[in-house]
C-alpha cells in the first residue's frame, strides 16, 4: 500500500500539484482507507493531473471506481481503498477538507 500511495504522490508533485496531503483514515470507518489532497494551480491544470493519473495509474491495473470531474475546481478520483482530490487553491480553503477528515478521525477514534 505504501508503495501505491507514495507513487500516487510523486505522480502529483511531477506534474507540479501543490501542497499534496495524505490523510490516514484506516480503521475510522470512513469510506475509504487513505485520501490524498492536491492543489492545482486552475482548473485545467486539476483535469490534467486527473488525465495524467488515469494515463499512469491504469496500465498499472490501478481501476477508477468513480471520478467527478464536473468541476476543475474540486476532482475526486475514487480508487476503492484510496481516494484522490484536487482542488484549485480557493476551493481548497473553501472546503477544508482536510480539518474535516481529521477532525471525523479524530472523533471515530475516540468512541471506539
Amino acid at each position: 500500500m505504501k508503495e501505491r500511495l507514495d507513487f500516487i504522490i510523486d505522480l502529483l508533485d511531477s506534474k507540479k500539484a501543490e501542497n499534496i496531503t495524505l490523510i490516514d483514515l484506516k480503521d475510522s470507518g470512513y469510506i475509504t482507507q487513505y485520501v490524498i489532497i492536491a492543489t492545482s494551480m486552475a482548473d485545467k491544470h486539476s483535469f490534467a493531473l486527473l488525465d495524467y493519473l488515469k494515463s499512469e495509474l491504469k496500465p498499472k491495473g490501478e481501476v477508477f471506481y468513480c471520478t467527478d470531474e464536473e468541476s476543475g475546481d474540486w476532482i475526486i478520483a475514487d480508487l476503492g481503498d484510496i481516494m484522490v482530490h484536487i482542488f484549485t487553491e480557493n476551493h481548497r480553503k473553501k472546503f477544508n477538507l482536510e480539518e474535516f477528515l481529521s477532525n471525523y478521525k479524530k472523533n471515530m477514534t475516540t468512541k471506539n
